[in-house]
């Protein structure tokens, strides 16, 4: 009989679970509390350990017309644009064995849903929440909030439905989501309101006090993709419409300006702007309970500062599907997923906070740290980078 899993989500996660779930053989019924899969978001970088994985998907190949392939990684000092580091990219590929990539987080949705979409072993549902989770013996009951409240039941259940998991919830974890004390700002640019070497294919990111700013082009270079993370007091913070950014301008404006010129014609060029607090959630001890198993922000949500929120979930979902595709029981399948990538998502999350940290240095460390990175040099951080993008080899259930 075909063993049969729920995914509860259909974002980047819960596409790339579904994906690889049905490679390894499974019927997948994939649930999405949206009506519509409308395009949202702006940039997202795949570094080579996502790009690694969306290569046994089938997917690389699709994204390849949409996706930027960048040359180099600039790091610079917000004030002056002083040069700090350089990491050269064009050897990705020979270094890490997958491309670095940078698209549109539509682009990316657009290209597995498509897939999904192609794949007889997929049932995509939407408007259609997973609710309350069960498990008895065998199987794994949901209950479904579409209209009235419907049921179903599979072998397993996968919950990939974000920071605010009703599945994480089930499972018995209901800490409190924490704020950061940072908010990210976004916004899309059109590159013909900015000079052309904006539109050049490279990652630009500018350090400075309680802040720092990443942009880049998307599409063919005909849009800039910028984010700029500002520090807030959590009293600073409110439920109300300022988060979608136009009231808040000013604190972006305040946040930089005494940085470079070219900072400040960026973010005079750009409008649009959205603005969202990050929060995180305390790690887990494991990714799994029973039949039921997390993925994405639902199992270890993350700041963006290694840009690996995306592409930490694509690993799960290979790491998930190779677990299962080489278990006879789906419990002994889903701790095997669990040990496989509890460490590596751990400290990946710690990881990206430190690294928050860093950008952010004022006072008197900032010499040390712009001492550090010029002395380290591109070779030298790419180096740093190996143990986050280059091929894991181990004896567990299964690398990612």
């Amino acid at each position: 009989m075909d063993r049969r899993a729920i995914i509860a989500g259909a974002g980047i996660g819960g596409f790339s679970s579904a994906l690889a779930l049905s490679q390894a053989g499974f019927k997948v019924a994939l649930y999405e509390r949206a009506k519509f899969l409308e395009e949202f978001g702006a940039g997202i970088q795949l570094t080579p350990n996502a790009t690694r994985v969306l290569f046994r998907l089938n997917l690389l190949e699709s994204l390849s017309t949409a996706a930027m392939r960048p040359l180099v990684v600039r790091v610079l000092r917000g004030r002056d644009d002083a040069v700090l580091a350089r990491m050269e990219l064009d050897d990705a590929e020979r270094r890490w064995g997958a491309p670095y990539l940078a698209l549109h987080r539509a682009d990316l949705q657009a290209a597995l849903a498509k897939r999904v979409a192609h794949d007889a072993n997929i049932d995509l549902f939407l408007g259609a929440c997973v609710a309350g989770v069960g498990q008895d013996g065998d199987q794994v009951s949901v209950t479904i909030n579409k209209n009235a409240s419907a049921r179903d039941n599979a072998d397993l259940l996968i919950g990939a439905d974000g920071l605010y998991s009703n599945v994480r919830e089930s499972i018995g974890s209901r800490e409190a989501v924490a704020f950061t004390g940072c908010v990210a700002f976004r916004a899309l640019v059109d590159s013909s309101l900015l000079e052309s070497r904006w539109s050049e294919p490279e990652i630009t990111l500018r350090l400075g006090p309680n802040a720092h700013l990443v942009h880049y082009p998307l599409r063919g270079g005909s849009i800039v993709n910028v984010v700029a993370v500002i520090e807030f007091e959590p009293t600073d913070l409110s439920d109300r419409a300022p988060w979608d950014g136009v009231a808040n301008l000013s604190a972006l404006e305040r946040a930089f300006a005494r940085w470079s010129a070219p900072t400040r014609r960026l973010l005079t060029a750009t409008t649009g702007w959205r603005a969202w607090p990050l929060h995180i959630r305390r790690p887990l001890r494991a990714f799994h309970f029973g039949r039921v198993a997390l993925v994405g922000d639902a199992a270890h949500p993350m700041v963006p500062f290694l840009a690996q929120g995306a592409a930490q979930a694509i690993e799960d979902a290979d790491a998930l599907g190779r677990s299962l595709s080489k278990a006879t029981d789906i419990r002994t399948g889903l701790a095997d997923y669990s040990r496989d990538r509890v460490g590596r998502a751990t400290r990946v999350q710690i990881e990206a906070q430190r690294q928050g940290l860093i950008y952010h240095l004022g006072g008197p460390m900032v010499f040390a740290r712009d001492a550090a990175l010029k002395l380290l040099g591109g070779s030298g951080l790419k180096a740093r980078y190996d143990w986050l993008y280059g091929v894991r080899r181990q004896s567990g259930a299964g690398s990612s």
